[in-house]
């Protein structure tokens, strides 16, 4: 069965979408940090125990990678053309993220409007909220997203 493609009008402001039971593993925390964040909290366990984490935490950086792959399996990744990424307006790290947490997201529809530049396409804004397994709030970030409007694939000018 083929999923029906998302389009502007499809999206309501409040709506949310889930998706969620991605574990932490310390070996890929690790290996993300050594190429992006290389900062020892990240990258050495031992270290770690001296840090302000008392222990080894993600990176915030990779913490972010793991919402976008959970936002990618999220209903919402089913807008026509893919998700389009127009901007973050914030990004915030509440609490550190360790090995074996597992992550799960809340995606809410904050705003939509028309594109100002293109009749065609919509600005769709939200909030993806990042939790552990304990439902504490790791990240929280608020982002934007070009969606085609349905009338733009109907043949119709506008």
């Amino acid at each position: 069965m083929v999923e029906k493609a998302l389009y502007f009008e499809d999206i309501a402001i409040g709506e949310q979408f889930t998706n969620g039971g991605y574990l932490i593993t310390k070996e890929h925390a690790i290996a993300f940090a050594r190429d992006f964040d290389p900062q020892y909290f990240h990258t050495d366990e031992e270290a770690a125990k001296h840090s302000v984490f008392g222990k080894l935490a993600a990176s915030g950086l990779y913490t972010a990678a793991v919402s976008m792959r959970l936002k990618i399996g999220s209903p919402l990744s089913k807008v026509s053309g893919g998700l389009i990424g127009l901007g973050l307006e914030s990004v915030k790290w509440p609490q550190p993220v360790y090995p074996e947490d597992t992550l799960r997201i809340v995606i809410t529809i904050t705003s939509k409007r028309l594109s100002k530049s293109s009749p065609t396409k919509g600005v769709v804004t939200y909030r993806v909220d990042t939790y552990n397994q304990h439902d504490a709030l790791v990240m929280e970030m608020d982002a934007a997203v070009l969606v085609p409007c349905l009338n733009s694939h109907k043949g119709e000018s506008q």
